[in-house]
């Protein structure tokens, strides 16, 4: 695993995610660490939702027999990355 350091966070913003992550019942790393999974999981998604954007656009939009899109999200979603729509998986509270 990689080890991140951030510099230079200011005490408000650093005692305000220390706030949530006592509010969780998580140590700060912890918490820390489920909100990188979490904008990690939304950047896969944004890029799931152009790639089905472009096929659409290429292919002349969807028809009335298409499959859902959070299914195809769903099922593009690699295992063990996290729940299903509405849920944000690892790391609680989204």
């Amino acid at each position: 695993m990689a080890v991140l350091t951030i510099r230079d966070v200011p005490d408000d913003v650093r005692d305000a995610l220390a706030h949530d992550a006592r509010e969780r019942g998580q140590s700060l790393q912890a918490f820390l660490l489920s909100v990188l999974q979490r904008q990690a999981a939304f950047g896969g998604n944004r890029q799931l939702l152009s790639e089905i954007e472009r096929e659409l656009s290429e292919g002349g939009g969807a028809e009335g027999d298409a499959p859902d899109a959070a299914d195809l999200l769903e099922q593009a979603r690699p295992e063990g990355r996290g729940g299903g729509v509405g849920n944000p998986g690892a790391g609680g509270a989204g």
